[in-house]
């Protein structure tokens, strides 16, 4: 079953935003943000496209699916 995963960590640290800065970027907790990073959420297309925004990448760069190895 794909699983989504995200560059969200990499591209946050590259800008030297901490969460709570893309959160109030993008209008989210900085919980969300947390939750997004580890895989435990995932987000609305239109937050999906407000985070890439911010970044100045595509969705596809930011988020993509993979194949979750631990499925049986």
């Amino acid at each position: 079953m794909p699983v989504l995963k995200t560059k969200m960590y990499e591209y946050r640290k590259a800008l030297k935003l901490q969460q709570s800065d893309l959160a109030e970027m993008v209008g989210v907790r900085r919980e969300t943000i947390g939750k997004l990073e580890n895989g435990y959420y995932n987000p609305s297309l239109k937050l999906a496209m407000d985070i890439a925004k911010v970044f100045g990448k595509s969705v596809e760069e930011v988020f993509c699916f993979e194949e979750d190895e631990d499925a049986d």
